[in-house]
């Protein structure tokens, strides 16, 4: 008996969901603009996103220009935001901002810009173009808007995204070192530095600077050992001015001792060959 409601149940569930569909096409092909413009605002009260966006952008070119337009058009962005289609989204906050830059919907438009490009900023591994877009359209909204109370959430927000650039960096320098890259390693090492001088990473940067420009210089050509010897002896220097009492001194000193005494042999044979 049991399973007769259960598949009573499901049937009954069915012919509703086909009548729905059925009811929402006829509404979706209707010359009643005012009843699919209410319908619409219905759908996105009721959160129906989905809906109200098929709704919406049939009406988008029929009430252009009019006193719907404005409101219609950030409610149709906000649907895409919502259903998932932040690419969209982002293309239409900006074509609103730039269509109606007085609107009392311009701030969270602009906003909104931003925050889908945040949204659809990939994991490290992956192409950062999305990141680097979104710290520009959020550094766009706080130049803007300097009095807005979401500037504080900008703010936020973008130092999340540069941490995810810096993570992307430190994994790159590590990778080069783990691989075998000292040169690379060296330079992705500085340069991680470079753009991040307060990286929590600072410290073990510094120091595979000075493993990897040794490694590096200790596999070079007679031709290079030198100066290579002689940058890993600078990063060494770099270590000791930024983390005296660092946990990897030991290790280092004792690498910046061996990149002395190379040194002075390499100095020792070419005296001996003049």
């Amino acid at each position: 008996m049991k399973k007769k409601y259960a598949i009573l149940f499901l049937l009954t569930a069915a012919l509703f969901s086909v009548l729905q569909s059925c009811k929402f096409q006829r509404l979706l092909k209707s010359n009643d603009n005012e009843k699919r413009y209410n319908a619409a605002m219905k759908y996105y009260e009721k959160k129906d996103y989905y809906h109200a966006l098929q709704i919406f952008e049939e009406l988008i070119s029929v009430y252009k220009g009019s006193s719907r337009s404005e409101k219609m058009y950030f409610y149709f962005a906000k649907c895409y935001y919502e259903t998932g289609e932040f690419a969209t989204a982002a293309y239409h906050f900006n074509n609103f901002t730039v269509t109606f830059p007085n609107s009392e919907f311009a701030e969270e438009a602009q906003f909104m810009n931003a925050f889908c490009y945040y949204e659809d900023s990939p994991t490290y591994s992956l192409d950062q173009t999305n990141t680097y877009d979104a710290i520009r359209q959020f550094q766009l909204f706080v130049n803007k808007f300097p009095g807005s109370s979401r500037v504080q959430e900008c703010n936020d927000y973008m130092d999340k995204l540069r941490f995810k650039l810096e993570y992307k960096e430190y994994q790159i320098a590590k990778l080069y070192y783990k691989t075998g890259n000292y040169g690379a390693a060296v330079v992705a090492f500085g340069n991680l530095i470079k753009d991040f001088p307060s990286t929590p990473y600072k410290e073990e940067c510094l120091y595979l600077s000075v493993k990897s420009a040794y490694q590096y210089a200790k596999n070079s050509i007679e031709s290079k050992k030198y100066e290579r010897f002689k940058n890993a002896i600078e990063n060494y220097y770099k270590l000791v001015d930024f983390f005296p009492a660092s946990t990897h001194m030991k290790d280092a000193e004792s690498i910046f001792r061996t990149c002395q005494v190379e040194m002075k042999k390499l100095n020792q044979k070419q005296t001996s060959s003049l």
